[in-house]
């Protein structure tokens, strides 16, 4: 770093760290979490279910490859702001186009550098998920705490909204033939999902979360996606009616991350805050219809819980995450829906999971 500003980073319980500032001189607010991937920092931050979030990553060292044009999920930086141990002002990826610094400068993020990141995370990994906030202008550590007390929980907080596109979309195969059509209801989608099913052959329509079934069924879709996106899937009713119904024609459907969450509660499930969610490239997760294991790439704070599937006799589990057996991924019994909890589209990732969209794909007529 050129500067050597300095940065506060306040936890709710009080909890306080030092460090460098980064990004613009400002002050930022959101719910902690942890991402433990190693590499893909851009497509990290610029996607939408990380919306609302300070994030922390665990690699001891970001933005030393720059950014890259080709390397994002959105159209911009979505984390509130970002928290790491050492920050390159500098790239060394010939590819790049600009440094990350310069990236968040233009996007007026905040973040903190040089901080304890293996200690923070294992304060965060005993005591939960909590809010915390970022200040480089503001270093009365009162004040700040004051701050935090007007911050939402996430508990109930619906972000779709605030992500998701407002006007239906199109998006068509480059290099191979149309040969599906697919409306996507868009929650806060990234864009290697979209790209998954254009190299499939798929024309895709992105619909607003609030469009109507009218809406959706006049593209005469093959087919429909759930997306990803921020925010507790338990505050969205009208989505989760929506889906509800798009459910009873019977027609293949496949969500991702929320879409698979707002999927489990338009058929009675129900889901529950994490104490600690699942952020990273390297999840184990195991398909039980094949016995077979594959690293994924997660982004989640929520997640179905067993109990609720096991009161319903149409859902099958069909993944469970290795680390604490949490449900990954669901099927309907008598119909050609399911979805996962985690990202086959592992952007960024291993690619592990990517059959799932062959899998929707086999399913459309």
């Amino acid at each position: 770093m050129t500067d050597s500003k300095p940065a506060l980073l306040v936890l709710e319980d009080g909890t306080v760290f030092h460090g460098t500032a980064i990004g613009v001189t400002g002050t930022a607010t959101g719910e902690i979490a942890f991402n433990t991937g190693m590499t893909g920092y851009q497509e990290v931050f610029t996607d939408p279910s990380y919306f609302g979030q300070l994030l922390v990553m665990t690699t001891a060292h970001i933005g030393n490859y720059g950014v890259h044009k080709t390397e994002v999920e959105s159209e911009q930086v979505m984390i509130s702001g970002l928290i790491t141990k050492k920050f390159s002002n500098g790239y060394s990826r010939p590819s790049a186009y600009s440094s990350l610094q310069d990236l968040f400068v233009s996007q007026n993020k905040v973040g903190i550098a040089d901080v304890d990141t293996r200690a923070l995370v294992r304060h965060i990994r005993s005591k939960g998920a909590m809010n915390a906030i970022i200040s480089s202008e503001n270093f009365n550590i009162e004040d700040l705490k004051s701050q935090l007390d007007a911050i939402p929980d996430m508990n109930g907080l619906e972000l779709s909204s605030k992500v998701a596109t407002t006007d239906a979309y199109d998006v068509l195969p480059e290099n191979t033939e149309t040969r599906f059509r697919v409306a996507l209801l868009d929650f806060g989608v990234k864009k290697n999902i979209i790209r998954c099913l254009t190299d499939r052959g798929c024309h895709v329509r992105v619909f607003p979360l609030n469009a109507t079934l009218k809406e959706i069924n006049s593209f005469n879709p093959h087919g429909y996606m759930l997306s990803n996106g921020p925010g507790d899937p338990s505050a969205m009713p009208i989505s989760i009616a929506l889906v509800k119904d798009i459910v009873a024609m019977n027609r293949p459907v496949f969500g991702i991350c929320l879409g698979h969450q707002i999927l489990g509660l338009s058929q009675g499930l129900k889901t529950e805050k994490m104490f600690n969610g699942h952020r990273g490239i390297n999840h184990p997760i195991k398909n039980l219809k094949t016995g077979k294991g594959e690293i994924t790439s997660q982004n989640h704070g929520f997640v179905i819980t067993k109990e609720s599937i096991d009161s319903q006799s149409e859902i099958e589990v069909t993944h469970i995450h290795l680390n604490d057996h949490t449900i990954a991924g669901i099927a309907m019994k008598s119909k050609p829906v399911f979805s996962v909890q985690y990202h086959p589209e592992a952007s960024a990732g291993p690619h592990d999971s990517r059959y799932l969209f062959d899998q929707f794909i086999n399913q459309l007529n």
